[in-house]
């Protein structure tokens, strides 16, 4: 099985996931969540969030406008990990924001390597 389905499978699964967990538990994952770090209008982006990682996570798995789809992720990524990780590494230390970002990390890495290789053979873009 070829690395780039497997890389495309585990990034859009984490972003599909944690989109579909946004409205299972907006409190702790989605709108609370967002008010709580400070996230402008979080009844508006909590939601908005949810969706783009549901819709990009999907795609991103089926290898449907791999690319694409990957942009708005790594702006996604991108704030997950600035706007809550950073006062922690301020606050708390180095090896706590790592603890706390170590799956974000993975995910912001991740993204660009699809970028920069593609979807890979088994997508539904495939030639």
């Amino acid at each position: 099985m070829p690395a780039h389905f497997l890389l495309r499978l585990v990034v859009g699964w984490v972003f599909l996931s944690e989109g579909i967990l946004k409205f299972l538990d907006p409190h702790s994952l989605g709108t609370g969540r967002f008010a709580k770090i400070g996230i402008p209008y979080p009844q508006m982006a909590g939601p908005f969030v949810g969706e783009v990682e549901i819709v990009c996570g999907a795609a991103l798995i089926l290898g449907l406008r791999t690319t694409l789809v990957a942009v708005p992720l790594l702006i996604d990524i991108s704030v997950s990990i600035v706007t809550p990780k950073w006062p922690l590494l301020r606050h708390q230390g180095y090896w706590s924001a790592m603890h706390e970002s170590r799956v974000d990390l993975c995910m912001f890495f991740g993204l660009p390597a699809i970028l920069l290789w593609g979807a890979g053979p088994y997508a539904v873009d495939s030639p």
